[in-house]
């Protein structure tokens, strides 16, 4: 108990909060009225006016993104000083202390930038932190407060706000545009030369992304928009680091698509991240097939069709992922999984494409089989790439890659040191023996192959040539590999831990890596070459509203068979958007709104197959489903709603967020009582999720009730009554020996305020009084 306390003292001493003044405690925008039209009520309904675009046009320009990154940090910085871990944060204590005033206090300032700021000071600590030697130091503490706060103030917009509105919301707050000197004095951008930083803007959505907040995008609400982003049902106009053919002449708002009003030739539907992830394996099955066929049959002496094909559309993808690196930037290329795949063989590509055009035309044919030789490298690249692409939430290829990582750099780091050894033997030698051969039993060595290396160790050197070979043989084989796979299996083990947050951080990548706003991903390979050699030309003649009518144009062509089956297919799969007031009628309002919001849930969409299966009923779970997508009628919601004890259970009641709680009653609400709250107008709320439990009012005297029912707890009261009952009793005679205190009626007002105990305790008691009284 001693080192609990003590602990909970440092922890306390670690983490302190700061009022914050009066300036600060006004909101930055206006109170928004609730559904009800009240203000601050027990929900908030966040709505905002006008269109939100995500990075080129703005509407949110009056928020003082300057200046809430700065007080953010100012508070973490003085909330912070001493190195905690993540269970530590989220300890009830820290909790009830630290994390939730702090959730309260920036939620209440109705700012959507909010949560972008706050990733922002955890990218930046982080980068601090970065500098650092000490992997455990404060500044890694404030970066995961930063996120814990910005993954809880996500929650409460989407607790508050529900249906298609809410998810509106949410989408506006993770994916609408802001830049860090937004509405900054303007001495502080001529002080950092950046004028023109007003285009350059961020959704938080990719800032949690660079800063890797795996617990942010791992959470409910962001998966919630991310899933609508991945799916299409959420469209927006995303920025781009650098664009080879720009066409922003028209800008998609951040809005609800509902493919039942949209055109049926959309060519803005070729870049939503479902789609493109189709058409990309479609394209790189393509590649791979013309690749093998190519590889099968090649010769270097002539210049076959099918190595014509291969060529040319192996240039067009090589394109396609170079734009998808100037889309983003190669920090974000580099989180997706197989990236590396594919900078490998685009790599071993150029180097081909290089080496056969020059052979080519100097009618050289060494040239021409290097070049082959080269381009055969690419099959242990393009083979696995496609488990890669069907396979991406395993975690063997999850945790590949990142053992991958690990691997290359320890062999880098012992390839390095191991090169003296090599300088050592070759100096011993005196150029006996040749670079390439004493390399060659050095590596035999290393992986345990052969030992040739140890026997013509005497030819160097009589004592030390043996005695450096073994050295190196000890530390290659014995200590590299053992510290080799420590790191691997450790590797393994932590993303094993955290393999729900892995695998949905990965989705958030390869979703914010879908929505692609350059125009040439409109156009399929090989057709994108094409288009770069016209259309990039063509933007200096034209206008950008004829540009943009050339671009549709040429995109509807090309592209009418797969616009058309993606039309059809959405239409079928995509349910259609309702509003929120459509949904249920007002006495139902609150048991039915969950149902409408699960059934219009990205997870829950059936494919065409399941939608078969389902309608038939070909088994035998089906009504275990059913039963929650036909909303209940207005006499079983009647029935539900009647009070019950269970109804009426401590937890449900201090879960409701409210200023006061209710004095605890078991007597069920007459009908005179509920038709009297009825005309009242206090509708009935459902409850709220808080971040604990523990500071609402009268909950430790509840829960204390409750333990006190088992029968272990009444025992142990009853006897710690009973002694204290025998301990008073004592006390009284032992003073009235002493004289201490007169016969008075004192002794009766005791007997008479105790309370009564069983027969078992008095008889104790008795005996205990009778021994005082011998003493």
């Amino acid at each position: 108990m001693v080192m609990g306390d003590q602990s909970g003292r440092r922890q306390q001493r670690a983490l302190r909060i700061q009022e914050p003044d009066l300036g600060e405690r006004r909101p930055l925008l206006a109170r928004r009225t609730t559904a009800n039209g009240t203000q601050n009520g027990s929900q908030q309904h966040h709505s905002f006016d006008g269109q939100v675009y995500t990075c080129w046009i703005d509407t949110h320009t009056q928020l003082p993104v300057y200046t809430n990154i700065h007080r953010i940090r100012r508070d973490i910085i003085s909330v912070v000083e001493d190195y905690l871990s993540l269970d530590q944060l989220r300890d009830v204590r820290i909790n009830i202390s630290v994390v939730r005033p702090l959730v309260d206090k920036f939620y209440e300032q109705d700012d959507i930038s909010i949560v972008y700021c706050l990733l922002v000071n955890r990218a930046q600590f982080l980068n601090e932190q970065s500098h650092l030697n000490n992997r455990q130091n404060v500044n890694y503490t404030r970066a995961m407060l930063c996120e814990l706060i910005a993954t809880r103030i996500l929650r409460r917009y989407n607790e508050d706000n529900e249906g298609p509105e809410g998810l509106l919301v949410l989408a506006q707050i993770l994916i609408a545009g802001f830049e860090p000197f937004q509405n900054a004095p303007p001495e502080i951008r001529q002080e950092v030369h950046a004028p023109t930083a007003w285009h350059k803007t961020l959704p938080a959505l990719e800032v949690a992304i660079l800063s890797e907040a795996k617990i942010f995008l791992s959470s409910t609400s962001c998966q919630k928009i991310v899933d609508a982003i991945y799916e299409g049902r959420v469209i927006y106009s995303p920025s781009s680091f650098l664009d080879l053919i720009p066409d922003r002449y028209k800008q998609k708002p951040i809005s609800l698509y509902d493919p039942r009003d949209a055109p049926l030739l959309n060519q803005y539907r070729l870049i939503v991240p479902r789609t493109r992830n189709i058409l990309e394996i479609i394209q790189f099955v393509i590649l791979l097939a013309l690749y093998l066929a190519f590889m099968s049959e090649r010769d270097a002496a002539t210049v076959t069709i099918l190595e014509m094909c291969f060529t040319v559309y192996a240039f067009g993808w090589v394109l396609d992922q170079f734009a998808t690196i100037l889309e983003h930037g190669w920090h974000v290329y580099t989180q997706n999984l197989w990236s590396f795949l594919d900078v490998t063989f685009a790599s071993i590509y150029w180097i081909y494409l290089i080496l056969r055009v020059y052979g080519w035309q100097t009618h050289n044919e060494e040239l021409g089989q290097q070049a082959l030789d080269v381009l055969a490298m690419g099959a242990p690249v393009l083979v696995p790439r496609l488990a890669f692409n069907l396979l991406s939430d395993n975690i063997l290829f999850l945790s590949l890659r990142s053992m991958m990582a690990d691997f290359s750099l320890l062999t880098v780091l012992a390839g390095w040191c191991f090169f003296g050894f090599l300088l050592s033997l070759v100096w011993l030698g005196n150029h006996q023996f040749s670079w390439v051969t004493i390399s060659k039993w050095m590596i035999y060595i290393w992986f345990g192959l052969d030992g040739s290396g140890i026997h013509h160790s005497i030819d160097f050197h009589k004592y030390l040539g043996p005695a450096l070979m073994v050295m190196f043989a000890f530390l290659g084989n014995t200590l590299f590999l053992t510290i080799l796979v420590s790191m691997l299996s450790n590797t393994f083990s932590t993303i094993v831990s955290n393999a729900t947050a892995e695998i949905q951080f990965r989705h958030a990548v390869l979703t914010l890596e879908g929505v692609k706003g350059d125009a040439i991903f409109a156009y399929q390979p090989p057709f994108n070459i094409l288009a770069v050699f016209i259309l990039i030309p063509l933007k200096w003649f034209v206008t950008p509203r004829w540009f943009h009518k050339i671009h549709v144009a040429s995109v509807r062509l090309l592209n009418l068979p797969l616009l058309l089956v993606i039309a059809l297919v959405e239409r079928r799969i995509l349910p259609p958007i309702k509003s929120t007031s459509e949904e249920t009628p007002e006495p139902s309002a609150n048991l039915s709104s969950s149902s409408s919001t699960s059934s219009t849930n990205p997870r829950r969409t059936k494919g065409i197959g399941m939608r078969f299966w389902n309608k038939w009923r070909i088994t035998v779970h089906s009504d275990i489903e059913t039963v929650f997508e036909v909303p209940p009628p207005d006499s079983v919601l009647e029935e539900i709603r009647a009070d019950d004890d269970l109804t009426k259970h401590l937890i449900r009641r201090q879960f409701v967020r409210g200023n006061t709680v209710e004095a605890p009653s078991t007597k069920t609400p007459s009908a005179k009582d509920t038709s009297m709250i009825n005309m009242s107008g206090n509708k009935k709320q459902p409850p709220n999720r808080r971040d604990s439990i523990a500071p609402f009012p009268g909950l430790r005297a509840e829960l204390q009730g409750v333990l006190s029912e088992s029968d272990e707890m009444s025992a142990i009261t009853a006897r710690l009554e009973a002694l204290e009952k025998s301990t008073r009793r004592i006390e009284f005679m032992l003073a009235k020996l002493t004289g201490g205190l007169e016969d008075n009626k004192d002794d009766t007002a005791i007997d008479d305020t105790e309370s009564p105990i069983d027969d078992d305790h008095e008889e104790g008691e008795e005996g205990a009084v009778s021994q005082a009284t011998t003493v």
